[in-house]
Order: structure tokens, then sequence, then C-alpha cells
């Protein structure tokens, strides 16, 4: 097999619909010297932005100048050689891994074939096409409202179009980024000449497990076009210093064989084990010459999720290997809302900052896109579980039009055989929240209609799965269970009471009811919440000074001003302002906004997830929503554009170790001290809890020696405020809980709101060691939520947006994501109870 890659001398230009015949515009004898030059893989809008057509869609209000590329055709064009002679067995492959997404395909001025489909790859056999020695290749891309708007509108959030058009869904707007309708040839091109034979498809499975061995199966799907009747499979299996490999005869075009690995190393999440990985490798041959090749990093795992425990009642529980598991982690949006554009190192970054924050599962949310090889495969590396949705997305889908059924039966099989080999990938989901929007708009009297789509969750999906994948489970939509697709006792569950204000649990045909008030969207109402699994929650924090002040125009940074409240997609902007007004205070200030936003989000989160964290083995998993940002937006997320992570991320490192010290209290009531070991291994531990005032002198200690069971939670001991307080105010003292020997970071909790400490000025002190990019921060009194800030995209600290004991000290390392020299000269520290220190 020989490869050539046709990703280079492209060039790009527009015309209006209709302006120009098609055929003068691919045909080879087009001048095109004035064409702009343009990446592939690549994409419009990254286009002109190089070329400087427009200005950088994420500054100011520009993404709005930029509306008027979703309706012109763009044409790309490109010229390669080829002067190989081509056999009797020989064939030659144009493959398109990506195209974005109402397509067609011209070689040679020849019309080969048309698209309609982002998601898939596309190929051509152009072996009767090609010409010995300079071709000319041309793609042709129209709006996508020519290929929609003749068509029935289906509702659908931000846009009736989108649901006809099988592309990120994202790309027309969400309550967190812009509306950017991409075009392009997004993944890579290539020219394959094949012979004989090639490898279409290689599905493996972990088959069983004992204490001594695991059983692989492996099936093959051969495209033999040529009927040749002399194909042979080499298959090994390597890792752990041993290689286990066999050979077969090739009968028909499928195959199917076992092997079985000695004594294996399992992969596991990162908090149970080792993610280990073994390199599966699958040759092709034909009178000993290799013909085609699959080589992938395959872990030994079994995954289930327990839908019933041992007494009967209804559970969502992973289990991996046999072990159950609390998945911790957060629901995964696209990284850029130019996909094309984006470097795998800005996957490699996003992955690895969830390890670090104790993630073992990751949510592929079903508005956006299937991801890039890089992102299942460092989340292989990582020990982080994916639950994939598939993208359908908040609307009702056309699954009455057969056209439209046929494309997306051809897009579950070309996903389903591209990502079923990842280790990583736990679950599929149907879809995103469709169920549970059409059945309340259905009580509310909003729609009179079925449930259009339908037939994709609940026919076409389970019956294609049954065939390509059925080990792992199909689960219909997320949330879906119960008597109400949204009830916490069956299923998952999206907790969207917080933020949102509805009010839940309901049932089927029930009014949908809302409060809008403190009270009603308080993180504080997240710990009424008794579902089995939490795959949506979260609210907003504002994204970082640099990255917001580096988009937006001079003069408008400020709280308030129009293009700040333009970087919040949500509707209903008040939400925000009502979860901060409960626990912070309403901000004054844009520093104010800054501070409030983050800290509300962080010790919200914390709340809800050490709730839920608590509640182990009855819950068993929370994804909250979202880890990371598409754009330099204020959102749910954790991690903004810039890939600076915010209060919250650094808060989700403590709330998410495996062991985990809680408080579990309300005003007035008592304190309850939790212990949670997710862990498979039984802990003995010397514990510890404390409460001091904001001076640094102790109130009140009791240590522990305590023993807890792996994946097991239970409360060590209640406490009523007045016997631990001893007389103190509890606005004016803090708690601690500390573990021997640093098992587990201290946890510091407040016994009242933020808005009602009292907390003293204090002074800190820094030390900054340059050579060695680090820094020692200490206060005089009680320092509450202590930021370090250099302005600089990608810079993450070991830890940030901390309190400070009176009196103690804290080490901070300092890194950047890609190895960059650090401005340390620039940084800034301040608390919310304190004067900004500078270095410079």
């Amino acid at each position: 097999m020989i490869i050539i890659l046709i990703n280079k001398k492209w060039k790009l230009k527009y015309f209006r619909p209709g302006e120009k015949n098609d055929l003068e515009i691919a045909s080879p004898k087009t001048l095109d010297r004035f064409w702009m030059s343009a990446d592939v893989p690549g994409d419009v809008h990254s286009t002109l932005i190089e070329h400087k057509v427009i200005d950088d869609p994420f500054y100011g209000h520009n993404d709005q100048k930029c509306q008027w590329i979703e309706d012109q055709d763009w044409w790309y064009r490109t010229t390669f050689e080829y002067k190989d002679e081509l056999a009797a067995d020989e064939r030659l492959d144009l493959i398109f891994a990506g195209l974005d997404t109402f397509a067609d395909v011209y070689l040679n001025g020849l019309k080969i074939g048309s698209t309609n489909n982002m998601f898939i790859s596309h190929t051509f056999d152009v072996t009767k096409e090609i010409v010995d020695g300079k071709n000319t290749l041309a793609v042709k891309f129209e709006p996508v409202s020519e290929h929609t708007i003749h068509n029935l509108e289906m509702w659908g959030n931000y846009g009736k179009e989108r649901p006809w058009a099988r592309k990120a869904q994202m790309n027309f707007g969400w309550d967190w980024g812009p509306r950017l309708v991409t075009a392009g040839i997004w993944k890579e091109v290539k020219l394959i000449k094949a012979k004989k034979a090639v490898i279409n498809s290689v599905y493996a499975k972990t088959l069983s497990i004992t204490d001594n061995t695991a059983e692989i199966e492996i099936d093959l799907e051969i495209d033999n076009f040529t009927k040749s009747e002399d194909l042979k499979i080499k298959a090994s299996f390597t890792g752990d210093e041993k290689v286990y490999e066999l050979e077969k005869t090739l009968m028909k075009d499928k195959a199917n064989f076992k092997l079985k690995v000695e004594n294996p190393k399992l992969w596991w999440t990162n908090d149970l084990g080792e993610p280990f990985l073994y390199e599966l490798k699958v040759e092709l041959f034909s009178e000993n010459k290799k013909l085609d090749s699959y080589q992938k990093e395959f872990g030994i795992r079994t995954v289930e999720v327990e839908q019933k425990n041992k007494k009967g009642e209804d559970v969502f529980t992973f289990v991996l290997n046999g072990v159950k598991l609390f998945a911790k982690g957060a629901n995964w949006i696209p990284v850029h809302n130019f996909f094309a554009s984006v470097e795998d190192s800005r996957y490699q970054s996003l992955v690895s900052l969830a390890r670090e924050a104790n993630m073992n599962m990751l949510r592929v949310w079903g508005g956006g896109i299937y991801e890039k090889d890089v992102f299942y495969e460092e989340c292989n590396k990582n020990g982080i579980l994916v639950w994939q949705d598939f993208m359908f997305a908040c609307a009702v889908y056309p699954d009455y039009n057969k056209n439209f059924m046929e494309n997306v039966k051809n897009e579950i099989e070309s996903v389903v055989k591209r990502l079923r080999n990842e280790t990583c990938l736990a679950i599929w989901c149907g879809n995103n929240e469709n169920h549970w929007i059409h059945e309340k708009k259905y009580s509310m009297g909003e729609v009179d209609y079925r449930f259009y789509g339908e037939k994709i969750y609940d026919e076409l999906m389970p019956e294609m799965l049954s065939e390509l994948d059925p080990d792992r489970l199909y689960w219909p939509s997320s949330p879906y269970g119960g008597n109400d697709h949204n009830d916490p006792d069956v299923g998952d569950q999206h907790n969207w009471q917080v933020w949102h204000g509805l009010i839940e649990p309901r049932k089927f045909g029930e009014e949908v009811k809302e409060d809008f008030s403190v009270e009603g969207v308080s993180f504080k109402n997240f710990k009424k919440d008794r579902a089995n699994f939490v795959s949506e929650f979260g609210m907003h924090a504002s994204a970082n000074k640099y990255t917001l002040s580096d988009n937006i125009p001079e003069g408008k940074y400020y709280w308030g001003s129009d293009e700040m409240d333009y970087r919040n997609k949500d509707v209903h902007h008040e939400k925000g302002i009502l979860l901060m007004e409960g626990y912070t205070g309403r901000p004054e200030n844009i520093d104010q906004y800054l501070n409030y936003s983050m800290l509300t989000q962080a010790v919200g989160l914390q709340c809800g997830i050490e709730h839920y964290r608590r509640r182990r083995p009855k819950t068993s998993g929370t994804l909250f929503w979202q880890l990371n940002d598409s754009w330099p937006g204020t959102s749910w997320s954790v991690i903004d554009y810039y890939l600076l992570p915010k209060a919250a991320y650094y808060y989700a490192k403590k709330f998410y170790h495996p062991f985990l010290l809680s408080i579990n209290h309300d005003r007035e009531s008592n304190i309850e001290f939790w212990l949670t070991n997710d862990f498979r291994e039984m802990i003995e531990a010397q514990i510890s809890f404390e409460i001091l005032d904001f001076e640094g002198s102790q109130i009140y200690e009791e240590e522990f020696m305590i023993k807890i069971d792996g994946t097991d939670s239970k409360l060590i001991k209640s406490y009523q405020e007045k016997e631990v307080l001893h007389g103190k105010l509890a606005s004016e003292a803090v708690i601690r809980l500390r573990s021997a020997d640093n098992l587990t970071p201290d946890k510091l909790y407040y016994l009242r709101d933020n808005k009602n400490l009292e907390f003293p000025e204090c002074s800190l002190k820094i030390e900054v060691d340059k050579l060695n990019n680090s820094l020692k921060v200490s206060s005089d009194k009680h320092a509450r939520l202590v930021k370090l800030e250099i302005p600089q995209a990608g810079i993450v600290f070991s830890d940030n947006y901390f309190d400070l004991i009176a009196g103690e000290e804290k080490e901070i390392k300092v890194k950047h994501l890609k190895g960059e020299k650090i401005k340390i000269d620039d940084l800034t520290v301040s608390s919310m109870n304190s004067k900004i220190f500078s270095c410079k």
C-alpha cells in the first residue's frame, strides 16, 4: 500500500451561489493564481483570518461581522502529481477524512461525488479518473441553507435549520458560544494505492478476565476487491515484555480469532490503578508481501453498567474489571469553534489537566463533534473513561425522511467502527436531552406531534449497535429513565434546578415549574438531590482577567459593559447574579465580579459533588457541566479558552481526590465529618478535625485513627456548633480537615456564607524564585481566595485560589502547558481581603 498525503498547496476562493458555472471553476484550465493559499486540514474562517480578510471573530462583536461567510459557495483547489503505473490488481482510493459539510468533489474537472456529513470519512475510487502527471482536485462547499431551506422546519434550540444538517450543532450558536457556521476540508486528504485487498475494519474486545488469563477476540473485515485467494493475516499483541502472535489464512472477507494473554496487566482508571496499554497489530499479506496493516494501543479491561443492586434498587454504576467505580469528571465540548485549526497539544493539555484534577470520566457532549483521535488516545493513556454521545442535541430530527435516515445510518456505522477499539470508551448515548425536552414541551402543550428522532435513538441505534458493538452499553439519551426522563431514581439525571431554577423531580405529564429566586437557583439545592448518576450540573464563572481583557475592546472592560454582557451567551443573565447574591453578595465592579463568580462556582460545585460522593454507593457518578470553552466567554467551564484554570478547577483537584475528607453542614445544623475512599484498597490513616479563628489560633481539635474499606463512604463524627466553637462566632471561624502523611490535601470549610464572614484585612508576603518558577506565600491573618495571576495563556499553578491560615506558608510551582518561558516578572498576588502584590 502506498499513501500520498494531499494536504499541501491548496487554494481557496468564494463565489455567490449561482455566480459561476461549477464545471468552469473545477476545470484544470481555471487560473487560480490570485486565490488565497489555504491550510488543509483547515476551515474557511481560519484561512480568512490568516489573510486578514476578516478580523478575529472572538474579539469584541466581530463574530457578527462574519455571518456573511455561511451564505457563500467556498471552493478549494489544489494540484498533485501522480506517476505510478497501475497493475490490474491495484486500485486508487481518494479519501477525505472530513468534509464540512455539503460538498461536491471534482477530479480533473469531473464530478466524482457529493457529501452531506462532516462526521465521517468519504472514499472515492479514482482508478479511472486519475491521470499520469498533474492532477487537479477541487472541492465546492455550499451553504447549509441551500440544503435545508426547502425542508420542513424542525424544532431546535439555536436554529430550525440545524436538525437537517449532519454537522456540529453548536456551529449555529449555543448558550456558551457564538454562531459561526464553518465550512472546509477539516481533516486530512490522502490518495491510497491498494493492491488486491485492504483491511476495512478491526474490532478488538476483551472477552473474559481471570486471575491468570485474559481472552481477547478480534473480528476482521477485508475488502478483497480482486477476489484473491492467497490472503493471510498476522496478528500480534505486545506488552509487559511479552509478545503473543498468530497467523491465519483468510477463506472469506471476514475473520475471527482469539488470543489468550497470560497474567495480563489490566487497564484501570487513574484512581483505581495503572491504565496499562498493549499494542495490537494486524497485518494483511499476499505471497509474503504486506498489503495493509492496522495498529492500535489496546487496554485489557471490562466495563459494565449495573442498573440494579443486590437489593433490587435502581442504580447506575459503572463497573470496571469487576470494581464499582464512582465516575468523577466533567462534560467536554469542542475545544475551539474552528475544529480544524486545533493543535494536538491543546487536546493533550486539556486531558492532562483533567487527569491532574483527579477526573476519571469525560462526557463527549452531543452538540459538538465525534472527537479527533488524539482525544481518545490521551484518555486511554491517562486512565479516563469516555461517555460518548451521538451528535444529536436539543432538537427533534426528521426520522421520517428516507435520505436523512440513510445518512444517519452511514454515520453510526462509520463512527462506531472508528471508535469501538478505544479502551476509554465506556458507553454510547443516543442524544443530549432530546427525550426529556420533547416530553416537557408535550406536557406544556407547546407541541402536539410525536417525538421526531425516536426512530433513530429507540430503533436504529440499538439495532445497529447490537451488531457493531454489542458488549458496550447503549443508553438512548441523557438524561434518561424512570417516570420522567430526568427521574433522579432511575438512570442518569441533569440537575438544572441549580442555575436554571427547574423544580425537580416531576413526572410525565406534570407541569414544568421554575423558581428564579435566590433560593430557587442556589447551589444548596444540590443537597436535596438523590440522583443515581448526575451527568450535567453546574454554574457560570467569569473567564480569567487576561482572557477577557485580551478580547474586549479598549475602554469596554468593566462590569456592566455591553462587551462584558456579550461574553455571556446564556439567556436570563440574572441567574448568575442571583447565585452570587446568595453566597458572596452582588458584585459592584469587575474585580469583584471575577472573584465572586469564581468563588461561587467553586464552592457550589464542591457543595454538590461532595454531597453526591458522600451518598456512595447509591449515587455513583458526577459529570459537571463543563470542563472547557470553545471561545473566550463567560460560561460553566472550569478552564477558560486561554487554558487558564478558574478557581473551580483548583477546587476540583481536592473535591475529586480519591480519598476525600468533607463536611456536611447547613446554618446552625450539626457539623458532619465524612470520609470517602474511591481507591480499591482499604485505608488506615490518622485524620484530624480542627477549628481555628482568623488570627490563626486553635479553637478546637480532635484526631482519629480510622479504617475505611475501598470504594466506601462513611460518617466519622457529628458535632454541634456550640460544642466546638467555645463561644467564638461562626462568622469568624474556619474548619480544617487534615490527614497525616499528606494522604489527601487539607480542606477548609466555613460555617456561614461568604457574605456573612468577618475577615480581617491581611498582609500577604511573597517570595519568588524566578530560576525555578516557584513562589512562597504567607499571610499575617487569614487570607480568603489567594489569587495568583500571570497575563499569559497556558499558565497553570500547582494550586491557586486557595485560602491561607494566618501565619502559615504555602509553596507554589508554576508551569506553562507548552513549555514556553513563563513571564514570572508579571506575576500578581492578591486575596479578597488584601491588597494586590506585584513582582514588578
